[in-house]
């Protein structure tokens, strides 16, 4: 299997552009040492592709490719979107590193689908309803998964209703809460917020990033705790981690440029506690049928009480990323975990070409 042509997808049309770059310069490297040819291929952030030269340097660099053609949308064929200039090598497997919407939310995952390529992570049902945070909170919320008050809400909503609207949250939820788009990661366009003016103001910039957007009531004394789920049908779950904020909370600046916050691994937790998070996890993972790979992140409140706070289909991928870090403590390093996602699109792939796609005419 080692040998075998991976293509790396990454970029994309997110807010999460330059943190996908960065994902795929550590899944690129790893792949390379676990004895794979990757394939870069890049998307700018006005959804061009881009394959010829090497497009990570090319996107890092700034390049737009504003230039060639309009990407064209008829037929099945991922070279359908390629601008004129560019192909698309062959490969044996995608691996498609993109954060957020136009990536991570089911849109490339389709793609692929369409295309009969076997690629890396979720399908596109898991996907989507990992993306869109408040289509996961219904799923997680009709089967007992404890999770904090929320209201969920519409750009129009806030457009046509704002005091009215600003009344209704503040009835139901207690300050501080934190605004948040629905479909995002990384933090972008989150807020925490202690008063009206400032919920006022965390709502217009959630708006700005998406049609939906959640408000959630804030846990009291909270600790970030971390797992990373690994596998198909038989999923696994790494020993949790700690994420100690830099910030007030754990934002973008956070996560990516102000190095202040601290992972902790292992969390500092009992062993009652470690087995409640992980069987919650795994729980989560297959509630919304996820494959591969995905990362449940909880709160723990100070009085013991656990919360699921989001799960992330394709989480951070660099070297100081919370995902791999979690494996390579549980005892998988960094390229036999990228070798064995491989492994796991392959055997997802072949199990999908199981499925009768047309009825059997009587004999």
């Amino acid at each position: 299997m080692k040998g075998m042509r991976v293509g790396v997808l990454f970029g994309g049309r997110s807010g999460e552009h330059e943190v996908s770059l960065a994902s795929a310069r550590t899944v690129m490297d790893a792949l390379a040492e676990a004895g794979y040819e990757t394939v870069p291929i890049g998307i700018s952030p006005e959804g061009r592709w881009l394959t010829s030269g090497d497009p990570h340097a090319r996107l890092t660099s700034g390049e737009s490719n504003s230039k060639g053609g309009e990407n064209a949308t008829a037929g099945y064929s991922v070279t359908a979107f390629l601008p004129a200039g560019e192909r698309l090598p062959a490969v044996d497997v995608i691996f498609p590193v993109l954060h957020g919407p136009f990536g991570e939310d089911g849109t490339v995952q389709g793609l692929l689908e369409m295309a009969g390529l076997p690629y890396v992570g979720d399908g596109v049902l898991a996907s989507a309803t990992g993306m869109d945070k408040i289509t996961s909170k219904l799923l997680f919320g009709a089967v007992g998964i404890p999770q904090v008050a929320y209201r969920a809400l519409t750009r129009r909503e806030w457009q046509n209703r704002r005091e009215p609207l600003l009344d209704e949250i503040e009835a139901t939820l207690a300050y501080p809460l934190f605004a948040k788009p629905a479909n995002l990661g990384s933090s972008v366009g989150i807020s925490k917020v202690r008063d009206r003016g400032e919920l006022a103001a965390a709502l217009e910039l959630a708006c700005a990033y998406d049609r939906r957007v959640l408000v959630e009531a804030g846990v009291e004394r909270a600790r970030e705790i971390e797992v990373s789920v690994l596998g198909n049908d038989e999923p696994q779950a790494s020993i949790p981690g700690e994420i100690v904020p830099g910030n007030e909370f754990y934002d973008y600046e956070a996560k990516y440029t102000d190095g202040r916050s601290q992972l902790l691994i292992p969390a500092e937790l009992s062993p009652e506690q470690i087995e409640e998070v992980r069987s919650l996890a795994i729980r989560a993972f297959r509630v919304l049928d996820c494959a591969g790979l995905a990362r449940v992140d909880f709160l723990l409140a100070g009085d013991g009480t656990l919360y699921l706070n989001e799960l992330n289909t394709m989480p951070g991928f660099t070297r100081h990323s919370m995902y791999p870090k979690l494996w390579e403590a549980s005892g998988l390093p960094l390229a036999e975990l990228v070798h064995r996602l491989v492994e796991l699109a392959l055997e997802r792939h072949a199990d999908k070409q199981r499925n009768r796609i047309s009825r059997a005419l009587p004999s």
